[in-house]
């Protein structure tokens, strides 16, 4: 089997790997708790996995690339998962179809934990005993992989659930943060020549690197993402009937799928135009105003974005930004103010309103991903990892957009200033929203 001989070995997280593994491992187990053998059993559409499979194919993530490598006298737990729990690793050999993951009826759920608790096992026996560094950098890839799996299986069965006409709740709702609205702001970010890409301390995926100079213009951020209020007025303008604002792909997809507010928006049945309800990881809920937009696709960010200069004509027109504008805010922002965002450890499974910061943009990292204006193409002098991992991401860089900055349902320890999410321009079922950006004199 062909697998990487080149990646950066990462620096020593806070916890020692073993426990880090335990704790990552048993992270999955607990978001998969609330559901029923059949919750875990559907696939809503062909974008999204069925949770059963999401657990097993970060299992077989681990079989694959760690033990069958560096276990001696390596024994697949069974043969036939190997095609079965493979998703797009052609350097492995070959996979199930993607649509067809739900009809994965056997192996049962049970069978499936079974199959985690004896690699979680063997990989334990491994990392207790002496072993290459290898396999600490092959184990560091696979729980950032599982990390990305523990976000899809949240999104995946928030879709799932919102076909159930009874709207069905995955957790109970917590009450919102009361906190004052904060008004949107511009600010100014300086130009020039400045460092984009991962710095070279700790984990990176390869699409983060090399970091290289890239010039940039003056420009402004907002403060903050785009709320549910500012969408609601866009919405109540006439804004999803209105082809001034839309990229030509961007109409024709509002035409023929019958766009007419973000996915998983409701009308309460009221006679109030604005009387929407959104479906969420907790139910359905009315819309708060001061809350992040959230389940919107690149189409309709940009599409608010023209929108939102026509209502603002004193003002330079507003766009999406750049992922290079996007990461130097980032990069010049304390980690404590990353820090403050609202991430899945967090306990609330939907965007939060902003809590008031003395200086600097806020909720830059968690509660949504943020669409930017950059092709998902690769960095100068970007070399993909080797071996069959190298297919993690160097496949993907075309016909995608990159968004920035984590959501709700990314863990903390997982996402940082310079990584790099990509959807093509139509998805919505993650926790998409914006953040919008000008250019200054």
């Amino acid at each position: 089997m062909t697998v990487m001989t080149a990646l950066p070995h990462p620096a020593q997280p806070a916890a020692p790997l073993a426990e880090r593994w335990a704790a990552v491992r048993a992270q999955t187990l607990l978001l998969a708790a609330p559901l029923s053998e059949a919750d875990c059993q559907v696939q809503s559409m062909p974008d999204a996995s069925p949770v059963k499979w999401h657990l097993a194919h970060v299992t077989w993530f681990f079989e694959t690339f760690v033990l069958e490598r560096h276990e001696r006298g390596f024994k697949p737990h069974r043969e036939p998962y190997r095609v079965l729990f493979n998703s797009y690793y052609n350097g492995v050999g070959d996979q199930h179809p993607r649509t067809q993951r739900g009809l994965i009826t056997r192996p049962g759920l049970a069978e499936v934990l079974a199959y985690r608790a004896q690699v979680d096992a063997r990989v334990a026996a491994l990392l207790a005993a002496p072993h290459a560094g290898e396999v600490d950098t092959l184990v560091e890839l696979g729980l950032q992989h599982e990390q990305q799996h523990q976000e899809l299986i949240l999104t995946d069965v928030l879709h799932l659930l919102s076909c159930n006409p009874l709207a069905p709740a995955y957790q109970p709702r917590g009450p919102l943060a009361q906190v004052a609205p904060v008004a949107q702001a511009w600010l100014p970010m300086a130009g020039g020549l400045v460092d984009i890409g991962h710095d070279g301390t700790g984990f990176a995926f390869d699409n983060e690197a090399p970091r290289h100079g890239h010039y940039l213009r003056p420009y402004a951020l907002a403060r903050r993402p785009s709320s549910h209020g500012e969408w609601l007025a866009f919405v109540a303008d006439g804004g999803y009937a209105d082809a001034r604002w839309w990229l030509s792909a961007g109409w024709d997809w509002v035409r023929s799928q019958r766009i007419e507010a973000p996915l998983y928006w409701r009308r309460s049945g009221n006679a109030q135009p604005d009387d929407w309800h959104r479906f969420t990881l907790h139910g359905l809920v009315p819309v708060d105003a001061h809350t992040p937009i959230t389940h919107i696709s690149y189409f309709e960010a940009d599409a608010f974005a023209r929108w939102w200069s026509a209502q603002h004509p004193a003002q330079p027109p507003a766009r999406l930004p750049t992922e290079a504008e996007w990461e130097q805010a980032a990069q010049r922002q304390p980690a404590a103010l990353l820090a403050a965002g609202n991430f899945l450890e967090s306990g609330s499974l939907d965007p939060m309103p902003a809590s008031p910061a003395p200086t600097g943009p806020l909720q830059l990292l968690g509660d949504v991903w943020e669409w930017t204006a950059s092709p998902y193409t690769p960095y100068p002098g970007f070399r993909a990892w080797d071996g069959a991992v190298g297919e993690y991401n160097a496949k993907f860089m075309v016909n995608q957009m990159v968004l920035r900055g984590g959501s709700c349902a990314t863990p903390r320890s997982h996402i940082r200033p310079s990584y790099r999410n990509f959807f093509p321009t139509d998805t919505r079922w993650q926790f998409n929203g914006l953040r919008l950006a000008r250019d200054e004199p």
